[in-house]
């Protein structure tokens, strides 16, 4: 089969890290061929999504002492082509947030394809409407008290009722501008502005669970089903637990009442 990735630019993903290329070298290996492109390269063209795409061929990680080991030259490049996108069997959408005017005027160039003809995982539908942060309001019984807010009143009421909170940008990622939040800081009025764009971009708070320190698990989940569990633990004096960020990775449990979902 015949995959196209629309990432952010190869040359400054991580290999031993980015999930984006550990699909690529698995697909690779099945004798899939893959190619990349990147958001700004996408056009509607008679109606048809199109990208100047490229065939890339990968040279895998190692496992080394328990270690992912890369090469210096881990992937090699061939001549850029514009193709519709419906001449693939599959397009990943794989481009990192934050989620911005381009990334989501990507989505409805990708609505274009033919479903019949061309997978796209996952949908534009399901990427606009499930995206990052606010999607877990959906599940109040199983997240921290939230709010939604942009105002810094509404946050400092929160605050003075929770005591300590943590605050998060809607549509970042690796723990990217997330910060903790105190009763009584000095520096709470700098932080809220930061935040929130002098007002002008709504953020999320939520209550901080001091449990969070034993960090935060990861399921992964196949057609419904557990696969596996990752634990990140916060290193240091971060509270942060991201790999981004140096949090630690540990083994994962889960209930197993998730084998009966």
């Amino acid at each position: 089969m015949k995959f196209v990735f629309i990432i952010d630019p190869i040359s400054k993903l991580d290999p031993t890290h980015d999930s984006s290329i550990a699909m690529m070298e698995s697909a690779q290996t099945l004798g899939h061929e893959i190619w990349i492109t990147y958001v700004p390269q996408l056009s509607i063209v008679d109606g048809k999504a199109y990208g100047h795409l490229q065939p890339v061929t990968l040279k895998p990680v190692e496992l080394v002492d328990n270690h992912w080991i890369s090469s210096d030259n881990w992937y090699s490049l061939q001549e850029s082509q514009f193709l519709p996108l419906e001449s693939f069997d599959g397009v990943f959408m794989r481009k990192d947030p934050p989620v911005t005017i381009g990334y989501l005027y990507a989505t409805y160039i990708l609505d274009l394809i033919n479903p019949s003809t061309t997978k796209v995982i996952n949908t534009p539908q399901g990427i606009r409407c499930a995206n990052e942060k606010i999607y877990a309001l959906n599940f109040p019984s199983v997240i921290p008290d939230t709010i939604v807010t942009q105002s810094k009143s509404v946050i400092a009421d929160f605050l003075e009722e929770k005591g300590e909170a943590v605050i998060k940008p809607l549509g970042g990622k690796a723990g990217e501008g997330i910060l903790f939040l105190q009763k009584g800081d000095r520096n709470f009025n700098s932080l809220i502005e930061i935040s929130t764009k002098q007002g002008q971009e709504p953020v999320m708070v939520q209550q901080y669970l001091p449990a969070a320190k034993e960090g935060d698990k990861r399921i992964i989940l196949v057609n419904g089903k557990p696969l596996g569990a990752v634990n990140r633990i916060p290193t240091g004096k971060e509270f942060r637990g991201n790999m981004a960020v140096g949090g630690r990775v540990a083994n994962g449990n889960y209930s197993p009442r998730l084998e009966n979902l």
